[in-house]
């Protein structure tokens, strides 16, 4: 049903979207696209899925233990649930799967994940923060969301680095939750709270392994950020580097509010709102269609092998079920 409700909803900002813009200079603008930068821009897909599957490969415990070529298959099987999921949570499935190959103990391969999308906010935060204290025109607005961005990267850093930090923020999480402690997310909280204690116990004993892999979060983002102002140029549109540091995060965090079908319409609009002062609607309607094509490339790439993950999981829940009495 939450789905349904999201796909409507994504489906409405669309609706509202393209009523309001020239359909067919929408058109124009892709059939008087740059080609080469079209495809320069597309195809850095590959690089970044190739980043986060070593990134992934790293993150184990023991060197070798994840093959290269198993975690690029699951971070592609990962992109599958990320079009359906809220808030790219697709990447939690990860877990389940390492956990399925026998890699890591669910706890430890639910840790994994979360670690790996802790990083991945927080570096989001990073970017989107130095793009708004240097984007040259701040009003009221940006100056808002250059603290609130700020004081969410302070908050999340402070978080994942000290365990004193994380017990208060999950405890007044779980106070808060309807139900408190004993409601359904009160205990998917102490859940979650339980996996982000070992995580922290187990990342934060190599302190090399973790600035190698805080790095890479880094670079990684810079690479998305840089893949959106490449297909800025693929659309013969012109943005300065800084402000497209300061705009394609905020469009991106909208994207991620849990209230749309993968981000859709959330992202779309986001994107038309923020660079508004660089180019038309239209103009800013066909980037929401490239934004997109970043989450649906890697999850066709992913079909063929998040079908087998689930093949796999459904024979041995088959031969389960056979063998109990």
């Amino acid at each position: 049903m939450k789905r349904l409700i999201s796909a409507i909803v994504s489906l409405g900002i669309l609706i509202a979207i393209y009523t309001k813009i020239d359909f067919a200079g929408l058109i124009e603008v892709f059939r008087d696209c740059d080609r080469l930068w079209m495809a320069i821009s597309l195809g850095m897909v590959v690089p970044l899925t190739l980043a986060t599957s070593w990134r992934l490969q790293r993150l184990m415990p023991e060197s070798g233990l994840l093959g290269f070529g198993m975690a690029n298959r699951l971070t592609l099987a990962a992109s599958v649930l990320n079009m359906v999921l809220p808030s790219k949570m697709g990447d939690i499935a990860k877990a389940y799967f390492i956990r399925d190959r026998g890699y890591l103990s669910g706890s430890l391969s639910l840790s994994l994940v979360v670690f790996e999308k802790a990083c991945d906010m927080l570096s989001l935060l990073l970017w989107c923060a130095f793009g708004l204290l240097v984007y040259p025109e701040k009003g009221a607005l940006f100056w808002l969301m250059a603290v609130g961005i700020c004081g969410g990267l302070i908050a999340g850093t402070a978080i994942l680095g000290s365990s004193r930090v994380a017990d208060f923020a999950f405890g007044l999480g779980t106070r808060a939750a309807p139900g408190g402690a004993e409601g359904k997310v009160g205990q998917k909280l102490d859940r979650l709270h339980a996996s982000w204690t070992e995580m922290q116990t187990y990342f934060w004993r190599d302190r090399g392994q973790l600035a190698v892999i805080a790095a890479t979060s880094i670079g990684i983002w810079l690479l998305h950020l840089l893949q959106i102002w490449f297909f800025i140029f693929a659309l013969n549109a012109s943005v300065p580097f800084i402000a497209n540091l300061a705009l394609s995060p905020l469009s991106i965090l909208a994207g991620l509010l849990p209230l749309t079908f993968a981000g859709v319409g959330t992202r779309d609009a986001a994107l038309i709102f923020f660079y508004q002062p660089y180019f038309d609607a239209q103009t800013g309607a066909a980037l929401g269609l490239l934004c997109t094509s970043r989450y649906i490339l890697p999850a066709i790439g992913g079909l063929p092998f998040f079908g087998q993950f689930l093949s796999r999981v459904r024979s041995e829940r088959a031969a389960k079920t056979a063998t109990k009495p």
